[in-house]
């Protein structure tokens, strides 16, 4: 039976607009789920949680000479450690109002335990015969070795010709009042009188 030729018509008119209806609905749930083509925001500061942020591992700074040691201390002395603290046996140099003298006992404060260099640190004990560049807690009246190691100096003997050996290697400066770039990393070696020396030429 033959179909009139203006019913094929409209046949086929709905069918290519069923289609290009589905075509259109497709594409929009496709640019749905594409992440590239959803709208952007800009991004906003995460809500606290109220959990605890881990602690920032500090650094220590370093130091190359010994007149940067000094001049950066507060103080630097020479003395022997003790059970409960540290014995003044000498002031080379005394800075921002640290009020110091010969005989003195002094109570050494150790570095913060987040700082990352901390593990590398060796630890001041009774007997040793020192000389230490620190630096004044403005809270408490204790004092800290300029970035741990790189301030304590052992000293043997006596007078200006007692040996001064840093504490370290790794963490020492590599020369008196300019650096050696040769010497870094293999410890310092020299004697009382030059710290001595260099600590009276800072202002």
């Amino acid at each position: 039976m033959a179909v009139p030729l203006r019913r094929t018509w409209s046949l086929w008119a709905t069918a290519a607009a069923v289609l290009v209806v589905a075509a259109l609905s497709a594409c929009g749930d496709a640019d749905a789920a594409d992440p590239v083509a959803a709208p952007t925001t800009a991004p906003t500061e995460a809500t606290p949680t109220g959990a605890a942020l881990p602690a920032v591992k500090g650094k220590l700074r370093g130091y190359g000479t010994v007149r940067q040691l000094s001049e950066a201390a507060d103080l630097v002395v020479r003395g022997e450690v003790e059970a409960t603290g540290f014995r003044v046996d000498e002031v080379l140099r005394a800075a921002n109002g640290s009020f110091v003298g010969v005989g003195a006992r002094i109570t050494l404060a150790s570095l913060d335990r987040g700082v990352a260099d901390m593990a590398h640190m060796s630890t001041l004990t009774a007997g040793q015969v020192v000389v230490l560049y620190l630096a004044a807690d403005p809270a408490a009246p204790t004092f800290r070795t300029l970035s741990g190691d790189f301030g304590v100096f052992d000293v043997t003997g006596a007078g200006d010709d007692a040996v001064a050996v840093s504490r370290s290697q790794a963490m020492a400066v590599s020369g008196l009042v300019a650096e050696d770039p040769t010497a870094s990393g293999r410890g310092f070696r020299t004697t009382l009188g030059q710290l001595r020396a260099v600590a009276a030429q800072v202002k």
